[in-house]
């Protein structure tokens, strides 16, 4: 169960993007899961492939706007704390169904956040709003992206923060995580986004921490630290240049 541990601190918006959709294109090559840590250079908002850019810059003041390669909703970028999972095809999380998959990286985070001595929950099902709302598990990716077609959207101004559904990691009812996902030929890509307690904003590192922990005895992990070779950071540097920073890209619906 060797997995590859990549930090890479502050980026530019378009560039945490662009590097997660390459590390997708690379996961056969690399061959092992990877497990990203990132931030960003300044506060920005990113919102699900499928989502219509004008209602999106209705709900939120955040610039810049960036387009997810995943789907679901509106994720602010101002104090949260970032990771993104990417697997393989054939590997075992490959395999799993959405809403599988969805529920196991948030019991992985709820894990986390329990050895930090904080308490949080799975919730059992949607806020009252979001039972009223159509498409409502597709808030922030529970539903399958395996292709264009199989990505259903929710509501047009669905901000994930804002609402919860089933699986979602709430802390005093309050949700605190969410994640997009991406399954494709490729590999599976999972974006996720933890908006900490207010008494946490200062811990980012120790929660690192505890999921590295957790990742190594609830899954038997093997972390090895991994830093993109030239190839990688070339093709995400091209795709941040070329896709995310265009607004061909940020306003093609």
């Amino acid at each position: 169960m060797s997995w590859l541990l990549l930090n890479s601190g502050l980026c530019p918006p378009a560039f945490n993007m662009a590097l997660d959709e390459a590390l997708l294109e690379s996961a056969s090559r690399l061959g092992k899961p990877v497990l990203r840590f990132y931030g960003w250079t300044e506060p920005a908002a990113t919102f699900g492939y499928f989502q219509k850019y004008a209602d999106v810059e209705r709900a939120t003041p955040l610039q810049p706007l960036i387009r997810r390669p995943t789907g679901g909703g509106i994720v602010p970028h101002d104090a949260d704390w970032t990771y993104s999972l990417v697997f393989p095809p054939g590997h075992e999380w490959h395999s799993l169904k959405a809403e599988e998959s969805y529920r196991r990286v948030h019991e992985w985070i709820q894990a986390a956040f329990a050895r930090l001595k904080i308490t949080t929950e799975l919730a059992p099902g949607c806020s009252s709003r979001r039972e009223e709302a159509p498409f409502s598990n597709a808030e922030c990716g529970v539903r399958n992206a395996e292709s264009s077609q199989s990505l259903l959207t929710s509501s047009p101004t669905a901000q994930c923060f804002v609402e919860f559904v089933k699986s979602d990691v709430l802390w005093r009812g309050r949700k605190i995580a969410g994640a997009a996902q991406r399954r494709n030929k490729l590999g599976l890509l999972i974006q996720g986004s933890v908006q900490p307690p207010p008494f946490q904003k200062s811990e980012r590192a120790a929660w690192q921490n505890a999921i590295c922990a957790v990742g190594g005895g609830k899954f038997a992990i093997q972390w090895s630290d991994f830093e993109p070779d030239a190839a990688l950071r070339e093709r995400a540097e091209q795709l941040a240049r070329q896709k995310y920073s265009q607004a061909a890209h940020n306003r093609k619906r």
